[in-house]
């Protein structure tokens, strides 16, 4: 069923032509684009792409609305969970990945500061000067100067060793994946050309060595070939990913909360045409070509691809839920009623009541979403004893 869009601004149509006429120049010079190198100059190109420009992104006035803008309840969930690592390791970090509007890093700084786990630093991994601006003002205009003077923001993984915590939502279903496709057996690669139309649209080529390998793997670990014509993604790149931005962390744990799949439910036999999708104003749609810079592009996450990764990099899987699981073992309901017990009046009251429904509903957040914790160079003590009992193990 095709969705009615509603139509950019002049100046939105302006700001898109300039993202096209630069990716059609680097078509015309070195020919069809893999998709996986579209995706990255529409969300990511400096000035143009869809994160790195100055519309908003999340929330009523954005695109889609993520956990964190639905109140500070997912905050405080994730930061009872970290806090026993962070208590564990003494002068330790907070890095989050991708901050967003702020609103995570808002509530989670004052949270921590109630449970009296300020770390030494929260950093901010993000390459967006936007929203790293955006970010910073509203910190400062949140968080008292004491709280706020433990804030800063990196544009590059740290080179250094550290210990400490790194938490990541929605970040890995950003990253600009590959297209895979089977043609009489041959793993193809998706690329994007420029029709005689002046439209963008996709071809099929045979893929690298690297995209090839991706995709045995997958058909090795499925213990079954994919059909021809079946088309879906890979990250063959996240084992490199992660070992860029946790590599460093000599000791601590890392938790990612993302929409997504173990292995066996992603690669579904009819699950035919994978999971790509775009938002845009709060539409879900499957035209990922159309209007570049003004949607997000995103892809389902393979948790057992994830958790690969993860171990590739040293670090061990701890546990892993549901969204709705992992937030209720993480102390949900003792937050939902300080929160209501504090409120000033019903429609605050209220407003707690639909966050719950919201990250919790299986129609909701509660079983799309995914929370995947991993662990290296700390002792059990470290870790969350409830979120670690919640995990009955066997999912991926």
């Amino acid at each position: 069923m095709r969705i009615e869009l509603p139509e950019p601004s002049a100046e939105e149509r302006e700001h898109s032509a300039r993202l096209a006429q630069l990716l059609s120049e680097e078509m015309a010079s070195e020919g069809p684009m893999p998709y996986a190198r579209f995706m990255e100059r529409c969300l990511y190109a400096p000035g143009l792409g869809y994160y790195s420009a100055g519309k908003p992104k999340f929330g009523a006035a954005g695109d889609f609305i993520t956990a964190p803008e639905l109140g500070s309840l997912f905050a405080q969930c994730v930061v009872q969970a970290l806090a026993p690592t962070l208590r564990a390791l003494g002068n330790a970090d907070f890095l989050e990945l991708g901050g967003g509007s702020g609103a995570f890093a808002e509530a989670a700084l004052l949270a921590l500061a109630e449970l009296g786990t300020v770390p030494e630093r929260y950093l901010i991994l993000e390459p967006s000067a936007d929203l790293r601006e955006r970010q910073r003002l509203r910190l400062e205009a949140a968080l008292p100067p004491a709280l706020m003077a433990h804030v800063d923001w990196l544009d590059r993984p740290s080179e250094q060793p550290w210990k400490g915590v790194l938490f990541a939502n929605e970040v890995i279903d950003a990253l600009p994946t590959t297209r895979f496709t089977l043609r009489d057996g041959e793993v193809m690669e998706q690329h994007v050309h420029m029709g005689e139309d002046g439209r963008f649209g996709c071809q099929d080529r045979p893929a690298d060595m690297l995209v090839s390998a991706a995709v045995r793997h997958l058909e090795r670990d499925l213990e079954r070939p994919f059909a021809d014509g079946y088309r879906s993604e890979v990250l063959p790149q996240l084992p490199f990913w992660m070992q860029a931005v946790a590599g460093t962390l000599e000791a601590g744990a890392m938790l990612f909360v993302d929409y997504g799949h173990p292995r066996q439910e992603y690669y579904r036999e009819d699950r035919e045409d994978g999971t790509l999708r775009a938002f845009y104003r709060h539409r879900v749609h499957g035209d990922t070509l159309a209007w570049p810079g003004l949607q997000d592009i995103t892809a389902s996450v393979d948790f057992t691809a994830l958790a690969e990764a993860g171990n590739s990099a040293g670090f061990a899987v701890a546990s892993y839920l549901p969204q709705a699981q992992f937030l209720i073992a993480a102390g949900l309901q003792q937050a939902f009623e300080t929160g209501y017990a504090n409120a000033p009046d019903e429609a605050a009251r209220y407003a707690l009541a639909q966050q719950v429904k919201h990250l919790t509903l299986p129609g909701e957040m509660g079983e799309h979403f995914q929370a995947m914790l991993f662990a290296r160079g700390i002792e059990p003590h470290a870790l969350h004893a409830d979120v670690l009992a919640a995990d009955q193990g066997g999912r991926l």
